[in-house]
């Protein structure tokens, strides 16, 4: 507990907070302290435990034999598993995949980066606590989930203290950084030229939907601008960073991960296995406990007390962990149990909100649950959030199925005449997949495939 207290106790002795305010964030340390234990992926946790163990001689650690044999054992029925105690396993890599191997790498250096100017600032313990945290909480793309301010504002973090906390990360480079949506960050970064155009101002913060479909004429007529001076600023956003946390990626992607669930057939049925076979059985000590108990001496006493709360919190937190990702993983197996059971290859629709409902939490719950944190199959490893797909209209395949399918489209075409967008607007229409041109050139772009004519292979 020693990091999250340290990093949020400031919170309770903020001057000027009303006692009532005070009463309702006397939790906050324990809480905090399960959503950074919940968010963190196998190896963070592993580092972190032998952390907290250094500094608590109330948290014992030992190797667990019982683990070991039960992980040869379930080797044994499916074995296929890899890298439950000696290392990872190569993430599988899917063209529709919405994230890779590497994001936990990417999203570290962009944190790391924001705390080494945060660090440099002068700001209050509080507001540098909070600072710290919501940049833990930034994407790989740069950006803050208002899902994550909306449950510190729950936790009963003060407004004004969260909102200067924002406003703070938003301030930081690269440009953009910490926006909720892409308005926003464009916004942040215009905000930041000395001379930024007030029509280009307005076309970000209103009209950026306009603008991708190029229909100038609302903007036009409710702005008062030329099209020759819309296209201009059209040029003008188009030379923005849209992911600002991009340019922290590494040039290497880590291709190695430990899994944390795994969705294994046992006794005829599909179970998820959380996979806890690579840590250490964690407890308290008896030795400190009966001192704890015997020892006359007041700051002594006073001492073991805080150590002890501090290893029951620690506990609680990894059984609430462990319960959540559980529980997480269970609902993606029963919504994919298709895709798990081999009988397709295509997922299922399904948002994290509609877990997050269907778990009776929080989204930012299910959404630190998941982050960073990978599934292992007999189809291979994958991302967590790569099970989390929306709809293609209200009833609709998932996004990464009609993917799947514009890829296999793709790779049979004649390469003298390659599929233009419009062809594969037909060909999926025709198979009841009813998309804009413009859906089908989005997700040509985030397939990586050139367009029609760059696909041209001239003889």
């Amino acid at each position: 507990m020693e990091l999250a207290e340290k990093r949020y106790a400031q919170w309770l002795a903020q001057q000027g907070l009303e006692p009532e305010l005070r009463q309702e964030l006397k939790l906050t340390p324990q809480l905090l302290q399960s959503m950074e234990i919940l968010q963190m992926n196998s190896q963070e946790l592993l580092e972190y435990l032998g952390k907290i163990s250094e500094e608590n001689p109330l948290v014992e650690q030992e190797d667990a034999p019982s683990l070991r044999s039960a992980y040869e054992e379930l080797r044994q029925k499916a074995s296929w598993i890899d890298g439950g105690l000696h290392g990872g396993t190569f993430v599988h890599e899917d063209t529709a995949a919405p994230e890779r191997g590497a994001l936990d790498r990417e999203t570290e250096s962009l944190s790391a980066f924001l705390r080494d100017q945060l660090d440099r600032r002068r700001l209050s313990k509080p507001l540098l606590a909070l600072c710290r945290y919501l940049a833990e909480l930034v994407d790989e793309d740069g950006y803050l989930a208002q899902e994550d301010l909306d449950g510190l504002e729950n936790m009963k973090v003060p407004r004004p203290l969260l909102d200067e906390a924002l406003a703070t990360i938003q301030s930081l480079d690269p440009a953009g950084v910490g926006a909720r949506n892409l308005s926003e960050c464009l916004l942040l970064q215009l905000s930041r030229q000395k001379h930024p155009s007030p029509a280009v101002m307005d076309i970000v913060a209103r009209f950026l939907p306009e603008l991708g479909r190029k229909h100038y004429g609302p903007i036009a007529r409710e702005l008062g601008l030329t099209t020759a001076e819309i296209q201009a600023a059209e040029k003008a956003i188009a030379a923005l960073e849209p992911h600002p946390g991009r340019a922290f990626q590494p040039a290497e992607p880590t291709v190695y991960v430990r899994p944390d669930v795994f969705i294994v057939e046992l006794d005829g049925e599909l179970q998820v296995v959380l996979n806890e076979y690579y840590l250490p059985r964690v407890t308290i000590s008896d030795y400190y406990a009966r001192l704890l108990k015997e020892s006359d001496e007041k700051e002594t006493r006073a001492y073991l007390q805080q150590k002890m709360q501090q290893a029951k919190w620690l506990l609680n937190s990894l059984e609430r962990r462990g319960g959540t990702l559980r529980r997480c993983a269970e609902a993606i197996l029963e919504a994919q149990r298709p895709f798990f059971s081999g009988k397709t290859g295509e997922l299922a629709p399904m948002s994290l909100l509609t877990l997050a409902e269907q778990l009776e939490v929080h989204p930012s719950t299910v959404s630190r649950a998941v982050r960073g944190k990978y599934l292992q199959c007999r189809q291979g490893t994958y991302p967590l959030r790569y099970f989390f797909s929306h709809a293609v209209g209200q009833a609709g395949p998932s996004q990464q199925a009609v993917k799947r399918r514009m890829l296999e489209l793709v790779r049979q075409e004649d390469p003298a005449h390659p599929l233009s967008d419009q062809t594969l607007v037909e060909l999926l229409s025709g198979e009841g997949v009813r998309l804009a041109r413009r859906t089908v050139a989005k997700y040509r772009m985030e397939l990586g495939l050139p367009s029609s004519t760059g696909r041209r292979h001239r003889s």
